[in-house]
């Protein structure tokens, strides 16, 4: 899914991707190689200025379109989907930071020539030092490169002070002088000029001095921007790999259709849609509190940045020898993502800074207002302190079920709060603002919204496929805790292969008679029901004859038999059917029907599954941190944290993306398996590098116990443990990989 998630912001892509085709192809692009090199003003920026793209962000009364940096990022990542050439990126970072800066007329004025088409950079590398003189200053030294230096009409340079660099760094408009010179450097980029700012006791008078813009939004800008062009390269890629290898044979067979090449492609893909949500992200934060666009702009630099690069490689590498030659684009589109990586800054700095800073302040991912829709935050709020004041005495449960019943779910079923996504009469038919906004008012009074856990996996097919009589017997029992579900589907033989699978039902008077042997069964033990899948005609092909049970688990022939882990826990079980009766009533929707019920009941799985860490959570890494269980150093253990967070990050920048574009009604494409792949990938990586800094403490695992009230792992080694529990969970990677390879990227089988 592209940047834009608004109707107005797709019309704004689909007009700008349209024009770049016609403005400055690729090919005409190649033509023009030493002249962007150089710096010289093209006709392209000429066109562009003309569009007004270069100025969508700035103000009306300074001549821009007034739409701000969403606009600007959904822009940029479509001309880096074009390989737009020359100084815009540069032109529109320098822009965006001049018009955040305090008010001040030359401030305004440059501001204004950069809407009247000026080209234009920001010099804010080290290497630079500024002695006071007078009403002035006298600045040396020589800077580290900077994009777009080299033909630049208007540089804003930011230096530090030569007697205390912690003091306020000095911000200039640079004039032309003697003592001035720019250094033209060899690109990486070749579609755009890089080059060092050259100051031998350059002098800066009052009349070229700037108030100094705030670092985190100079961050965020500067994030923001090289993140989107990023993400316009990585939608290149994905798109030029995924053509490719769809037509390019071997062996008689397109090369798409060997699994290793789909599951290059398609994370190819997870990485873009990363990198989309962190630039994404990054640019929505252009409004919020500084705390705030400091997380974000450190995000857009850790997960986009890098991604893109190892995603262009990707690109080269599934494009085969072609994609290694001059001639071919690829690799101009790789020299762009090296180029955007490597004037981000490095990248473990930005690990540190992140680290660092979410120490203190955690990203904040709520959409909704705190005036939003006032009347249902009123009731709500009426209900949970009626909740409050109740008796908590439900049933106490072991590992990961709520407890059983008791008078304060019993209220929130009444009401419908325990689901208010579902319709009435089981819930508001609330949707994601409404959700959202429930959901801040339990988390205002100290309260758990409550969960059926595998319920909430069964009841949505009940909801859509169940009869009114069996709505009626486990809808309202399960949302007030009375019912606790279990999923009988995977099999010894059946895993993620699941229309393998050989447990029978026989027709039988009255009902059916189930045989076979089920495993890797969640809260079977405690359960008080279970959907089964049988197969009911061994003789219809692999997908069909099978046909979706409700089994009383207290049924005579159902053994159940608890799991050990190698975490020493029991959360699963094996469950054995021998000859167990289950009524013609508690069979769903008809014999053969069980498949098509089962994606039903699996996708809400892989739905609540994406949406958060059970392993390797940044409570965990902070755990450590405060308690110092850990042999390495401080900056060490801040990086780990920096880089679980990003991840973190990016997969609750992903959920919320999916959020608005419901409520856009937009099609949410890969999202929802990207966030799957995504989540088992971020669990698996954070837990590996929170090992990583344990040093000797990591040989001692403390005892096994059941999860927190959380539903973490307190123990990290023990959290490292149990991740099959979410690498094999609703499909493993590999097999999500196949699902986004064949039914997103539709690539041949």
């Amino acid at each position: 899914m592209p940047l834009a998630l608004t109707s107005e912001h797709r019309d704004l892509a689909d007009s700008v991707a349209a024009w770049a085709r016609r403005a400055a192809s690729v090919e005409s692009t190649r033509a023009q190689l030493t002249d962007l090199g150089a710096g010289k003003r093209l006709d392209s920026w000429d066109a562009l200025v003309r569009q007004g793209l270069h100025a969508i962000h700035l103000s009306e009364e300074r001549g821009g379109a007034g739409a701000g940096l969403p606009d600007l990022a959904v822009v940029v990542e479509q001309l880096g989907r074009a390989l737009f050439p020359g100084p815009l990126l540069s032109t529109v970072i320098a822009s965006a930071v001049a018009a955040s800066l305090p008010e001040h007329p030359l401030a305004g004025e440059l501001v204004e020539a950069y809407a009247g088409g000026a080209t234009g950079a920001l010099v804010a590398t080290s290497g630079l030092s500024a002695t006071r003189d007078g009403d002035g200053w006298v600045v040396d030294g020589t800077s580290l490169p900077v994009l777009g230096l080299p033909g630049a009409e208007i540089v804003l340079v930011r230096t530090d002070q030569s007697a205390d660099p912690a003091a306020e760094p000095v911000w200039f408009r640079l004039a032309d002088a003697p003592s001035a010179q720019v250094l033209v450097d060899e690109p990486t980029d070749l579609t755009r000029s890089v080059g060092r700012l050259e100051l031998r006791g350059h002098r800066v008078g009052a009349a070229d001095l700037l108030p100094a813009a705030a670092p985190d939004h100079l961050d965020l800008v500067t994030g923001a921007l090289l993140a989107a062009d990023a993400s316009g390269v990585a939608r290149w890629c994905v798109d030029t790999a995924v053509e490719h290898v769809s037509t390019r044979e071997q062996f008689g067979r397109p090369v798409g259709s060997f699994q290793a090449v789909q599951h290059k492609a398609s994370m190819m893909l997870v990485r873009a849609e990363i990198i989309c949500a962190a630039a994404w992200d990054a640019a929505r934060a252009h409004d919020h509190p500084l705390e705030q666009q400091r997380l974000a702009a450190a995000q857009a630099h850790v997960s986009a940045l890098p991604a893109a690069v190892d995603t262009a490689l990707e690109c080269v590498a599934l494009m085969g020898g072609i994609g290694f030659t001059w001639e071919h684009d690829t690799h101009l589109y790789w020299r762009r993502a090296i180029s955007l990586a490597s004037l981000g800054g490095p990248e473990e700095e930005w690990v540190g800074r992140l680290g660092a800073t979410a120490l203190g302040v955690e990203r904040d991912f709520s959409f909704v207002d705190d005036d939003s829709l006032p009347d249902l935050a009123a009731e709500v709020r009426e209900v949970l302190d009626t909740v409050v004041g109740l008796p908590d005495d439900g049933l106490p449960a072991s590992g990961w079920a709520p407890s059983r019943g008791g008078s304060r779910q019993e209220a929130l079923a009444a009401a419908r709060l325990v689901a208010p996504h579902y319709p009435a009469p089981w819930g508001r038919g609330a949707g994601p603002e409404e959700q959202a906004v429930i959901a801040r008012e339990f988390v205002r009074r100290g309260l758990a919204q409550p969960s059926t856990v595998i319920g909430e996996w069964v009841l949505p097919t009940l909801m859509v496929h169940g009869t009114p009589e069996q709505q009626e017997r486990f809808m309202g029992p399960t949302l007030r805790g009375e019912i606790f579900w279990c999923q009988l589907f995977s099999e010894p033989g059946a895993g993620s292969d699941l229309a393998g699978l050989s447990t029978r039902a026989r027709k039988v008077e009255g009902g059916w008679s189930l045989t076979g042997q089920k495993v890797w069964n969640s809260m079977a033990h405690e359960a008080d029901w279970g959907v089964c899948l049988a197969r009911t005609d061994p003789d219809a092909p692999q997908h069909q004859g099978i046909s979706y049970f409700l089994v009383d688990m207290r049924s005579a022939g159902v053994d159940v038999r608890p799991l050990k882990q190698a975490t020493g826990l029991s959360e699963f079980n094996e469950v054995f059917l021998d000859d167990v009766f289950v009524p013609d009533e508690c069979l769903v929707a008809g014999p053969g029907e069980g498949w098509r019920l089962a994606v039903t009941t699996l996708s809400n799985e892989r739905l609540s599954m994406g949406a958060r860490l059970s392993h390797g959570s940044t409570a965990l890494v902070r755990s450590v941190i405060d308690e110092g269980t850990h042999a390495a150093t401080r900056e060490q253990v801040l990086r780990v944290l920096g880089r679980c967070v990003g991840r973190e990050m990016a997969l609750s920048s992903l959920n919320l993306r999916s959020v608005l574009a419901r409520l856009s009604d937009l099609d949410l494409g890969a999202e929802i398996s990207v966030q799957k792949v995504f989540n088992a990938i971020a669990q698996r990586d954070n837990s590996r590098d929170l090992l990583s800094v344990l040093g000797p403490c990591g040989a001692v695992a403390r005892p096994a116990r059941e999860r927190t009230a959380a539903g973490t792992e307190s123990d990290p080694v023990i959290d490292h443990i149990g991740l099959p529990s979410v690498l094999f969970g609703g499909g493993t990677i590999e097999i999500q990989l196949n699902v986004i390879a064949r039914r997103v990227l539709r690539l041949p089988r």
